[in-house]
């Protein structure tokens, strides 16, 4: 896409040298040479980048003009970067206008190379900015249009990482497909089941859950499919199994993988036939119930040592929902910290910048525990860094991976000026540098 740039200036052989020197180097540039003109042409159409002169009038030399014109700009389109051509007895001015959001200035003479430097990395930067506003406003409607038609069960997020994911199992729910969702310990499968349900048909029948990986393996079969009096040592009376107690509704089987081969084979028939006879019994039982289950564990992996069964693999993985680590998802930290927070306690910035920075091992459930921990060990009414007790775990902490928006942001609000951005992330000059290389950001 070819950029267009506007330039305002009462000069109209500035307003030439500039257009030609733009079309050399393939970028579109117009021209208008009074204020008035230059705003009518940026409400007409959408344009990149203006460059500006700071006086129009003759015989002025005091930049008043420019900087009416640069604030009236601004009112149209808070983010659009413009650099100002000022003469040397400007210099105040334009600097004054630079920190009030003004994208670069450029003294008269210029010098071409150092103007097409500045314009060809702010116009890398604008479309980055207006690409990222765009998704923003996409994810925005798209996670409102979620949260409006469906019962999201209080799940607390913010990340784009957890759309795709949501947006599947809302379209699923009302299915009666069984569903595989995976993903590390304490990152919420559970809470994603529950959506499922609450967005399904069976929402107001029973809703039994099953932590397998909790059960030793000699009683997964005898809590799944129940135990008649006598048929071990110990087994006085009868018991009802969960799929007799989730008929007609949902059954969740979390931690599915460590399920073991014998209690595979009996799942397996039961999703094929809804039959199933309880141990110590020859009385086959017959349920309607829809299974979700959930793993942290690498099922291909473990049909592969012969560990888990293939065809119940198929069975169970109909729809796989994979929940991202918390790590994967940052935006959603602090939504979840707030979300757990129950005394009326705030969190500082510093705190706020630890949990953003803390890699995570344990997931959200680490998370909550840590905002229940800090809750109760902060004095004030204010949660400092040093309440969070992260700073001794110093084995999970990670160099913290800066996403292009961080650093694209950080430029912006510092205006370009790369000592401060970085010293606003925590980066030495250099370390700044390098994330800069890696994403294509010009210096």
């Amino acid at each position: 896409m070819q950029h267009k740039i506007l330039v305002i200036d009462d000069n109209t052989d500035v307003i030439k040298a500039l257009k030609i020197l733009f079309l050399i180097n393939d970028i579109d540039c117009e021209g208008a040479d009074s204020p008035e003109q230059g705003l009518a042409m940026l409400q007409a159409q959408d344009y990149d980048l203006v460059i500006q002169d700071m006086n129009f009038t003759s015989d002025t030399t005091s930049g008043e003009e420019g900087k009416a014109l640069y604030h009236q700009i601004r009112a149209l389109n808070p983010d659009l970067p413009i650099i100002l051509l000022t003469a040397w007895a400007q210099l105040e001015m334009a600097v004054e206008l630079i920190k009030h959001g003004a994208a670069d200035y450029i003294a008269k003479p210029w010098q071409d190379d150092k103007l097409l430097s500045s314009v060809n990395n702010l116009l890398e930067m604008y479309q980055l900015q207006q690409s990222q506003t765009r998704s923003k406003k996409q994810f925005k409607l798209r996670r409102d249009k979620l949260c409006s038609e469906y019962d999201l069960s209080g799940l607390t997020f913010a990340d784009q990482a957890m759309l795709p994911l949501l947006e599947t199992a809302t379209q699923v729910a009302c299915s009666d497909a069984q569903v595989l969702i995976t993903g590390p310990n304490g990152a919420g499968k559970e809470k994603i089941a529950e959506l499922l349900v609450a967005n399904s048909a069976y929402r107001d029948k029973p809703f039994i859950r099953v932590n397998a990986g909790a059960l030793p393996a000699e009683l997964i079969e005898a809590e799944l499919f129940g135990v008649v009096s006598g048929a071990y040592t110990g087994a006085t009376k009868s018991r009802e199994g969960r799929f007799a107690a989730a008929d007609g509704g949902t059954l969740f089987l979390d931690e599915i993988g460590n399920l073991p081969l014998t209690g595979q084979q009996k799942l397996l028939r039961v999703l094929q036939t809804g039959e199933f006879e309880a141990v110590g019994s020859s009385k086959t039982q017959k349920v309607k119930v829809r299974v979700i289950s959930a793993t942290n564990a690498n099922l291909n992996e473990a049909i592969a040592r012969g560990t888990f069964r293939q065809d119940l693999y198929y069975r169970l993985n109909m729809i796989e929902l994979r929940l991202p680590p918390l790590a994967e998802r940052p935006d959603d930290i602090i939504p979840l910290a707030h979300h757990f927070l129950t005394s009326g306690k705030l969190l500082s910035d510093g705190a706020q910048r630890l949990l953003k920075r803390y890699a995570w091992p344990g997931n959200v459930r680490e998370l909550q525990n840590v905002i229940g921990r800090a809750e109760l060990l902060a004095c004030g009414e204010q949660i400092e860094a040093t309440d969070l007790g992260l700073s001794t775990a110093a084995s999970a902490m990670v160099n913290h991976e800066f996403s292009i928006e961080d650093i694209t942001q950080a430029l912006d609000k510092h205006q370009g000026n790369v000592t401060h951005a970085a010293k606003s992330l925590g980066l030495s000059r250099q370390a700044m540098y390098r994330r800069m290389d890696k994403f294509g950001i010009k210096r």
